[in-house]
């Protein structure tokens, strides 16, 4: 099989973004009705928006574009860091459940500044 990326799919920081959004969507669950419109709605909508962002970027096919969307998928996962620490501050989430969530989002973190960076020639 080639390593050449030939799809967004092929992408390791969008496969570990979907499996991030997956993780969110399971960790929130639970969570109480009342905030399913709110804080559930909101962290949900944060999570999707990473992969999706990564995968429009790519498909615009312009290196500026992509950098921007690249971008724009950084700041949509700093928003669902912050829901998730919510949620765990007014105890509407565990400890046990957000740790390993939150570690899914600072490797995408990582993976997305080194692909910004690999974009940018530095």
């Amino acid at each position: 099989m080639s390593s050449e990326v030939q799809s967004h799919r092929d992408l390791v920081v969008w496969q570990q973004a979907i499996d991030l959004a997956v993780a969110v969507y399971q960790v929130t669950k639970n969570w109480p009705k009342d905030e399913l419109y709110g804080l559930t709605a909101q962290a949900r909508r944060a999570a999707t928006s990473v992969a999706a962002n990564i995968a429009e970027g790519y498909g615009r096919e312009n290196r500026g574009s992509y950098q921007q969307f690249l971008r724009i998928a950084q700041g949509s996962l700093k928003e669902l860091e912050t829901h998730l620490t919510i949620a765990q501050r007014i105890g509407i989430a565990r400890d046990d459940a957000i740790a390993p969530t939150l570690e899914r989002s600072e490797s995408v973190g990582k993976l997305l500044r080194l692909l910004i960076r690999k974009l940018s020639g530095q």
